[in-house]
């Protein structure tokens, strides 16, 4: 009697024996984290086409740069004092300071004040210049409805003397829509909004250059 091969169920049984065997491992892999959603600043003063300008002097908008803990791209929340949480799926597109660069020279720029407004990195010259730093951008969970709070300190310096001709700490405080990151990224613009138009609109920012004879 001759024997029976059964050698290539046996492979079969084996094969799907393996399939299942790493079906299973694979089940027990950690999942990957999903990515965070990503938020933008975006709260400038509106663009005023053909805007009239009465100043003469030119502004040059440096670098703004943050206090500690604040120079991140993680946004903040509080649900008490002094200690500084953060969003896990939710981020700032860039750093709050990197995103105010150009959204303070739109604003200055639709302002009016000064003749000429220029980037940070233009080669361009300028006989003032603004330096700018948030020291707070957080939504403040301990009162109801939570509260964004946006704190900028603003610096105008003559650039031909160095001096310091007016510094000053804005601060808006602004309702969130909602209990929760999207409502106060909402928050956040308004209150960039707000302190924007402050500072532009602050008289002692805009200098006026002295008419030569």
């Amino acid at each position: 009697m001759k024997p029976i091969l059964l050698l290539p169920g046996i492979f079969r049984v084996a094969g799907l024996a393996c399939l299942l065997s790493l079906g299973a491992c694979s089940s027990l892999l950690p999942k990957p984290t999903p990515a965070p959603s990503l938020h933008l600043l975006t709260g400038a003063a509106p663009h005023a086409p053909g805007v009239s300008r009465s100043g003469q002097a030119s502004l040059r908008i440096n670098p703004p740069q943050a206090a500690a803990g604040f120079d991140s791209r993680r946004i903040i929340y509080l649900r008490e004092p002094q200690r500084l949480n953060y969003f896990a799926r939710h981020e700032w597109a860039d750093t709050p300071a990197r995103m105010l660069a150009p959204l303070l020279l739109a604003a200055w720029d639709a302002g009016g004040q000064f003749r000429v407004v220029l980037g940070a990195h233009s080669a361009g010259s300028a006989e003032f210049s603004l330096d700018t730093e948030v020291i707070r951008l957080q939504q403040d969970f301990s009162q109801s409805p939570s509260q964004v709070r946006l704190s900028l300190r603003a610096s105008l310096l003559d650039n031909a003397t160095r001096r310091v001709l007016a510094s000053r700490e804005f601060d808006a405080r602004v309702a969130a829509p909602s209990e929760d990151a999207d409502g106060g990224v909402i928050a956040a613009n308004r209150a960039v909004q707000q302190v924007l138009n402050e500072l532009v609109q602050a008289p002692e920012f805009a200098p006026v250059k002295p008419v030569l004879p």
